[in-house]
């Protein structure tokens, strides 16, 4: 094909018949992801004041906002947590508990909606007192120790039942660090889907 001046593509732009047949996409409910904050709290929905209409919901509520979410049509829910600061530690250990807020969500969601994907975040961010997504020494985050702290996080979530592992943070080589973890223990069908909060 030449190129410009030659070729002028709006041409496949000029009429509205052409543009709705050359569009890229059109969104449809089987394009949609439900995003679910989920609390260790006693309320089972806390209004976050800097989102209005957003609420973080207990593990009671999840399991409700996902069978509304199969009903809809919605393929998959992405759950994140909010969990007590009396949790936090400098190197977010509580990411690491089997037994904790997130693992103990994706078991009481597959439990009850089998069916739907579950995609959660893996990031040490939420569990760490300082805020920041990785183990620190000083003020430098040491990437290595994060990648291996994250991918232990990924087999805790994949061992308790979800579909899609999405690492949120930006260490160097962690997607391949978790696909080696997933593999050599099994978790062969579990997804990752890799973005930057």
């Amino acid at each position: 094909m030449p190129s410009y001046p030659a070729t002028r593509l709006r041409r496949l732009r000029q009429h509205d018949w052409s543009r709705r047949l050359y569009r890229e996409s059109n969104v449809t409910v089987d394009d949609l992801i439900w995003t679910i904050i989920v609390s260790d709290g006693d309320k089972m929905r806390d209004p976050v004041a800097s989102l209005p209409g957003v609420d973080r919901i207990n593990i009671d509520e999840l399991v409700k906002d996902a069978k509304r979410a199969k009903k809809l049509g919605v393929p998959a829910i992405a759950i994140f947590p909010h969990i007590n600061p009396a949790l936090k530690d400098a190197v977010g250990s509580e990411a690491l508990n089997p037994n904790g807020l997130i693992p103990n969500a994706i078991k009481a969601v597959k439990k009850a909606v089998p069916d739907i994907g579950v995609i959660v975040d893996v990031a040490l961010d939420p569990f760490t007192d300082h805020g920041h997504d990785g183990v620190m020494e000083g003020d430098e985050i040491i990437n290595d120790i994060t990648v291996d702290a994250l991918s232990d996080g990924a087999i805790i979530l994949a061992e308790a039942g979800a579909d899609i592992v999405a690492p949120s943070d930006m260490m160097d080589g962690r997607v391949g660090a978790i696909r080696r973890r997933l593999d050599g223990s099994g978790h062969h069908n579990v997804m990752i889907m890799s973005y930057a909060a």
